[in-house]
């Protein structure tokens, strides 16, 4: 903790803004930054200090933490005049929570190593709940000695942390967890919709499947906390999901791989658009039957 003087967090949606209190609860100042005024108000009501502007924070600041929506939003925070590139100081830690595209990780790891910043990627998991609690799983990129620096930070956010490679690998981490849940999510429903039209209830089947080997986190957690219930409470949100699902599967088609299944997948995710709107809860997508015609790009 000594390292760090000032943590900014960019980014005070659900799960930044969980990560922000839960790095004051564990000692740290913080100073937290969103372009939302609506949700800036949510910030500081909870009891976050807010920068004025990008420039104040990065001077301000020795470790900063990323939770943003894209990547592009990523480089835009990093890159102009304003941006952190220009205004933090070398030696800064970032610490990059964003589901984000690994390519793109790779080329603002270039010009932030270049400045002289310590950079990790450590998208996380375990929703708005895992944030406020400091009880996230994390997908950990970067070297060894940034991520040992980074270590009091991380061990703050995470009781589940698991450094996968080098810069860039937690990203390729954790869109392969997000394609897997995406998969789950739509596999299980096909399945309960047959169990369904065969005479069981998913009620009636679901405990005997979480007994038995066609299990998953998908019908072990999201379906008895949010979809039987009928609650849909996540806090992530189908547009959301749509994104990781295409990064995956762009992905793929970045590495020349031949990948069938997956294509279905992205498919289907990509055709809910027309049914379900990009606010809904992703678990919604159990509820969405695709024609069998494509979808449009």
């Amino acid at each position: 903790m000594e390292n760090f003087k000032t943590v900014g967090v960019i980014g005070l949606g659900n799960m930044g803004r969980g990560m922000a209190l839960t790095l004051q609860r564990s000692g740290y100042a913080v100073l937290g930054l969103d372009k939302s005024e609506q949700v800036s108000a949510v910030a500081r009501d909870a009891g976050i200090p807010l920068a004025s502007s990008l420039p104040e924070l990065a001077k301000a600041c020795s470790a900063i933490v990323l939770s943003l929506p894209t990547s592009a939003i990523v480089r835009a925070v990093l890159e102009g005049e304003e941006g952190l590139l220009a205004n933090a100081a070398p030696g800064t830690l970032l610490i990059d929570t964003t589901t984000a595209d690994p390519q793109i990780t790779r080329e603002l790891a270039v010009a932030l190593k270049e400045k002289g910043f310590r950079f990790v990627d450590a998208p996380v998991s375990g929703g708005p709940t895992g944030a406020m609690k400091g009880e996230l799983t994390m997908f950990i990129g970067g070297s060894e000695e940034d991520v040992a620096y980074a270590n009091p930070i991380l061990s703050a956010l995470g009781t589940k942390r698991f450094h996968i490679g080098e810069v860039s690998a937690g990203h390729v981490a954790k869109l392969i967890n997000n394609l897997l849940t995406a998969s789950h999510l739509v596999t299980a429903s096909e399945a309960f919709r047959l169990a369904n039209a065969a005479g069981i209830s998913t009620d009636q089947l679901i405990e005997a499947v979480n007994a038995g080997s066609g299990r998953s986190g998908v019908t072990l957690f999201n379906y008895p906390t949010r979809i039987l219930n009928n609650t849909y409470s996540s806090g992530f949100t189908m547009q959301l999901m749509r994104k990781d699902v295409n990064l995956a599967v762009s992905l793929g088609d970045a590495l020349g791989l031949s990948l069938p299944t997956v294509s279905v997948i992205g498919d289907i995710w990509k055709s809910s658009a027309s049914a379900l709107a990009d606010g809904e809860d992703f678990n919604r997508i159990v509820n969405f039957e695709r024609d069998k015609s494509p979808a449009k790009a």
